[in-house]
Formats: C-alpha cells, sequence, structure tokens
C-alpha cells in the first residue's frame, strides 16, 4: 500500500487543524490553550499562559462566568421585553387621539363651509383666513403627536432588533467567541432599558370653532376663531383646600392649573376638563367647573356626608397629575339629616298629565327636605306609608316602583341625569357616565340602549339631557362634545347642531313647533333651534338679573309656548317668551315652602302647573301657573338623595331621575 501523499502547498499543521477542530474556550491570545478561567477586572477569558499577566485580578471559572453573564442576559431581555406592551398601547393611544383631532377638523371644516355658504361673497376672505388657521393649528399639533408616534415606532423599531438579536445570541452555545457580542448586546439592552420614550400623549385632540353671526356686517373682518390648547393631562396639576379635609355641606374649592407638554402654563381657557367626586358607595357628587380662561380653572363642590371620598380631575378624558386624589370629608358641628338613596322613582302626578320632553343635569347641592325621616324605609304598600301632612302634601303621590341599579349594564347607570317621556309610552334616560340613552316602557321595563363613547359626530362622551321630537326622534345635549345630537327612535344618528355655538349644553326640551330648546349650563344662555340647525333666538347671559342665569340647567314648555328654566345658582325659576322676554320669576334660596336650594328638572302639566326638582333639598315641589307654591310631592318613606331630570308620563306618572342613588 502506497503511503500518503501531501500535496505541495499542504502541510502538516494544517492537517492536524482539519483533523482536530479547536476548543469552543480556546484561549484568545494563546494559540492551542484553553481557557478555563475568566478575569473579573478585566472582562476575558484565561488560560494557564494568560496567568502572570493577571495574577492579582478576581478571577472565577470560566463556566461559572459564562453562566452568569447569560442569567444577566436573560434578566435584561426580560426587563426589555416588558416595555413593548406599553410602548404598544402608547402608540394606539397617540393614534387614536390624532385621528380624533383629524376628526374635529373635518368636522369643523364641514360646520366652517356650512356657516358660509348663507354668507355674501366679501366673507370669502375670512373664510381663507379661517381655513388657513385651522390648517396652521391642526399643523401644529399634527406635527407634535405624528413626530411623538415617529419616536415610539422608531423605540419599538429598535427594542424589537435588538431583542431579536439578544434571543438569537441566547439560542446559540456560550462561548469565548461570543463574549463580546453578547456584552455589546447587554449595553444595548441596557441603555434601552433606560431610555426615556414618550408614552404620555404631548397634544391633545382639541379642535373647536367659535362663530357668532349676530353683528356680522359691523364685524365681519373678525368672523370665527378656531379655538384650541395645548394642555396634557400629564403635565397639569391641581392644588387648594377641596384636595385637603372637606367640611359636610360647605363649598370646596380646587384650582386647576393646565400645562403644555413642556410643562409651561397655558394661558388660555376652553380646555375640556371634566370633575367627579365618588362617595364611598360608588355614587357620584357633581360640581361647578368654572374657566378663568387663562389657562386655570376652579371646581366648586359640596359634600352631603363624611367620609373617605375620591376627586378624579381629568382633561381630555386623562387624569392629570395626583388623580385620583383621596379626601377625607369630616362632619360639621350641626347633625344633617340621612336619608336613604333611590333610583329612578315614579309617582303620581299632582294633576291629569302629558309627557314631558325635557330633561337636566346638573352640580349638586345636599339640604334637608320636609318631611324626610332620618332613614328612609321601603313601603309593603301605599297604605302603610308615612302618613302625610295635608298642610303640605294633599295629593295622592305613593311610590310605584323603583328602575335600575348603580352599574355598566342594561338598566343600570352611573351617573343618570336627564329623562324624557314620550306620547308612545316609553321613558328616556340620559345615562352621563355610561355615554348612553337608556329607553324603559311606562311600567319601567328596559326595552333598549344606545350610545357610543366618543367625540365624533353620532358618539356621545356626556349626555345630559333628553327629550322626545314630535316627529319621534330623540334629541340629545352632550356636554362634553358641545352639540346636541338628532337620533331616530330606534337610536340610529341623524345630524347634529349647535356645533361652534354651545359651551356646555345640559337641559333640553322641545316647543309647539318643534323648535328645540338648548340650555346652555356654561354660556348661561337659552339656544332655540330648528331641528335642521339653523338657529331661530337665543337669549340669557351669566349674572343675577331676572333676565341673567348662573348655571341654568333645565327647560320645559306649557301650553302658552312659553320656556320655563331652572336657574340653578340663583335659586329660582322663570318663564320667558320664545323672544326672551321674562314673564314670570319665582323661588328664592332656603328650605321653606317655594323656596330653593338649586333647582334642576322642570315638568309642567297640562293644566299648567309647575312641577320642580329642588335637588339641594332633596325633594319635589308643585307650583300652579303663576308661581305660587301648591305642595310637595311626598318622598318621606322613600327618600330622594339628588334629583335630577323630571318627566311626566303618557299615563300620569311624574318620574324622577335620582342622580345620586345606588
Amino acid at each position: 500500500m502506497e503511503a500518503h501523499q501531501h500535496s505541495p502547498d499542504s502541510s502538516s499543521e494544517e492537517c492536524t487543524v482539519l483533523e482536530a477542530a479547536p476548543s469552543k474556550n480556546a484561549c484568545l491570545q494563546h494559540a492551542g490553550k484553553v481557557a478555563d478561567l475568566y478575569c473579573s477586572g478585566c472582562e476575558c477569558a484565561l488560560c494557564e499562559d494568560c496567568l502572570p499577566a493577571h495574577n492579582d485580578h478576581p478571577k472565577v471559572a470560566l463556566s461559572q462566568a459564562l453562566e452568569q453573564r447569560r442569567n444577566r442576559l436573560q434578566e435584561r431581555l426580560g426587563a426589555v421585553q416588558k416595555r413593548l406592551p406599553q410602548i404598544s398601547d402608547a402608540l394606539s393611544f397617540v393614534k387614536e387621539i390624532l385621528q380624533q383631532l383629524t376628526n374635529q377638523r373635518a368636522s369643523i371644516e364641514e360646520d366652517i363651509q356650512s356657516s358660509f355658504e348663507d354668507l355674501h361673497k366679501q366673507l370669502d376672505v375670512r373664510k381663507s383666513v379661517l381655513l388657513m388657521e385651522l390648517e396652521v393649528t391642526f399643523g401644529l399639533k399634527q406635527k407634535v403627536l405624528q413626530a411623538q408616534i415617529d419616536n415610539l415606532i422608531r423605540g419599538d423599531g429598535d427594542i424589537t432588533a435588538t431583542c431579536t438579536q439578544t434571543e438569537e445570541a441566547l439560542a446559540e452555545e456560550a462561548s469565548v467567541a461570543t463574549l463580546e457580542v453578547e456584552h455589546e448586546l447587554e449595553e444595548r439592552l441596557k441603555g434601552l432599558a433606560i431610555l426615556r420614550m414618550p408614552c404620555q400623549p404631548e397634544e391633545n385632540d382639541q379642535l373647536d370653532l367659535v362663530m357668532e353671526t349676530d353683528g356680522l356686517r359691523k364685524s365681519i373682518h373678525n368672523l370665527g376663531t378656531i379655538v384650541t390648547t395645548s394642555a396634557v393631562a400629564s403635565q397639569s396639576e391641581a392644588m387648594g383646600n377641596g384636595l385637603e379635609q372637606c367640611i359636610v355641606g360647605h363649598p370646596a374649592s380646587v384650582t386647576i392649573v393646565t400645562r403644555d407638554k413642556s410643562g409651561g402654563a397655558c394661558k388660555s381657557g376652553n380646555a375640556i376638563l371634566s370633575a367627579e367626586v365618588f362617595t364611598p358607595d360608588g355614587s357620584i357628587v357633581d360640581g361647578e367647573i368654572v374657566d378663568h380662561k387663562n389657562g386655570t380653572y376652579e371646581f366648586v363642590y359640596t359634600v352631603p356626608k363624611e367620609g373617605d371620598f375620591s376627586l378624579a380631575l381629568r382633561l381630555y378624558d386623562q387624569h392629570i397629575k395626583g388623580s385620583p386624589f383621596k379626601l377625607t370629608i369630616t362632619k360639621a358641628s350641626e347633625v344633617e339629616v340621612e336619608v336613604s338613596p333611590s333610583t329612578t322613582t315614579a309617582t303620581n302626578s299632582a294633576a291629569n298629565a302629558t309627557p314631558s320632553t325635557g330633561s337636566s343635569d346638573g352640580t349638586k347641592r345636599r339640604g334637608k327636605s320636609p318631611g324626610q325621616k332620618k332613614k328612609g324605609s321601603k313601603r309593603a304598600s301605599s297604605a302603610l306609608g308615612t302618613p302625610r301632612r295635608k298642610t303640605q302634601n294633599p295629593i295622592e303621590d305613593d311610590l310605584i316602583f323603583k328602575i335600575g341599579t348603580k352599574g355598566r349594564n342594561k338598566g343600570e347607570f352611573t351617573n343618570l341625569q336627564g329623562v324624557a317621556a314620550s306620547s308612545t309610552g316609553r321613558i328616556l334616560i340620559a345615562d352621563s357616565n355610561n355615554q348612553c340613552v337608556q329607553i324603559f316602557s311606562n311600567e319601567g321595563e328596559f326595552k333598549s340602549r344606545f350610545g357610543v363613547r366618543g367625540r365624533s359626530p353620532g358618539q356621545l362622551q356626556r349626555p345630559t339631557g333628553v327629550a322626545v321630537h314630535p316627529s319621534g326622534d330623540i334629541i340629545i345635549a352632550d356636554y362634553d362634545n358641545k352639540w346636541v345630537s338628532i337620533f331616530t327612535c330606534e337610536g340610529k344618528f341623524k345630524a347634529k347642531l349647535g356645533s361652534g355655538r354651545l359651551m356646555g349644553p345640559k337641559g333640553v326640551s322641545v316647543d309647539q313647533n318643534g323648535h328645540v330648546i338648548v340650555v346652555d349650563n356654561k354660556a348661561c344662555t337659552v339656544f332655540i333651534f330648528q331641528l335642521t340647525g339653523k338657529l331661530i333666538a337665543k337669549f340669557g347671559s351669566r349674572g343675577t338679573g331676572d333676565k341673567q342665569f348662573a348655571g341654568p340647567h333645565f327647560a320645559a314648555v306649557n301650553k302658552n309656548n312659553e320656556i320655563i328654566v331652572t336657574d340653578f345658582h340663583n335659586h329660582s325659576v322663570k318663564v320667558f317668551t320664545t323672544e326672551g322676554e321674562l314673564v314670570l320669576k319665582f323661588g328664592s334660596n332656603g328650605e321653606g315652602n317655594g323656596q330653593f336650594n338649586a333647582p334642576t328638572g322642570v315638568a309642567v302639566d297640562v293644566n299648567g302647573n309647575i312641577i320642580v326638582a329642588d335637588w339641594g333639598n332633596s325633594r319635589i315641589q308643585v307650583f300652579d301657573g303663576s308661581g305660587s307654591f301648591l305642595s310637595y310631592i311626598n318622598t318621606s318613606a322613600d327618600p330622594l338623595y339628588g334629583p335630577q331630570g323630571l318627566a311626566l308620563t303618557s299615563d300620569g306618572h311624574v318620574v324622577v331621575a335620582d342622580s345620586e342613588s345606588e
């Protein structure tokens, strides 16, 4: 057999390399040597020839170092991977705000176009200016949001790529050759773990249009304003005694300072701010928010009982810094009446009733109610009820039934506000915090509900008032969206009216001409619209005068087509013609017969009697058409807690929406 011959360019050393693969732990400095130690100070593998140079350095077994490095790398990978859902949620959130901003832009552009269609040619210049202002404002806000989205996408990409590379490295067998790569990956993961990402929205989706047509020919060059702020919830903050210890029955005040993404104080108002005080039993106490038009706002509220409460302050539906706040409510020196909360309550009316189409929402103040016991008890039947005092309540008004409990499901409510009744035997309730309208039969049987939360046309953000048009359409006042929505009787969206004019609509009603009466709580003005959205008339301003309002809530219409309005903070009821002329005013602040502590709901029966929800006194009062006190509706055995909307059903009953019940 011939001996094996080497090729001319081969060597025995090369053959050795081919025949025996190097060890996976071969020393990188000394060929042929195997590393079995690791220098912790120099972060490198050592063979026996390396030891003299690292004599005084701390050393561990290489296998131990490899295992420790892998464990640290795995921990870094897990920590960084946990950030991906947070970034994904933030990305979706900011995209949603950008979409809502775009929708608002489209909606306002439509309003601008429709408003200018009725004007003369000289308005074209102003229209162009407004559209340009809209585009510039939109562009600035869009730029901020788009830049944030780009940053989030880049961060997501960097983390995903690094995590993928790390997972691939971890899938390979650990060796000296991978030490440097893994060290680099570890450093990158360490940096990504502390990388600041813009996860809170740096802009909002507000784009509003304020447009007044009164005196248009005199001020055509100043017509229209694009209203917005740069306020963000993550930077805005609250302060004041109302965040600390409060006293039962005494007003408490909180100041909210809005700030932009950099923490700079905003100098203008009109931000969309909401505030709610949650009681220990889950019910809600509202208050009034005052916009100082300088970037600061004041929230004033009154709590009816002692205990631990929670105050939620939201800017553009997002909690501001520190929200929700924990409140401690202590009792005043005098003892207040305790009442048992009720829900939507139906009682017999004082006279033959016809359906009322109005509703109301309101800030709430608890007081005392005449004839209330310290603790209400349920009646087995009307015959077993607490005897009535004939001088105060000579009418039959036993509780018939209650509708609903606190919750989010069908037939349940969270801060119910307005109520209306139709001639077809239906009761409609504006369920404010559930962003829907629920419909029941006159017997209290649940029929349907409709409403989707949002700020686009057809969606509901804070429905507070509800009414039924003679055509069957359902009219809803949306306080936070600053418009009134029109739905079919089946709950299908048709149109909206008042956008760009209304600041905070709460109560709605319908007059005998089919016109929509809107009570703007924030603007302290009553608007009258055609169903098409055309403004017919408006009257009222903020103040204490006879033709002025301070937080008006609800309206009803009598047989003379006069508009009856509850003036919440002026503690009175006022009656006007459709032209805004005052016909009648009655009521003053107090607890006596004919006095009010913040009236809310109102309805009128066929005899012209006026029924008023006296919210702060937790009672229902009945007056004749001239404003003279007639009686109370007895609620002593089944007390009310925070009566809001009132309506008269087609079968002769009074429906009361009790917002502070369970």
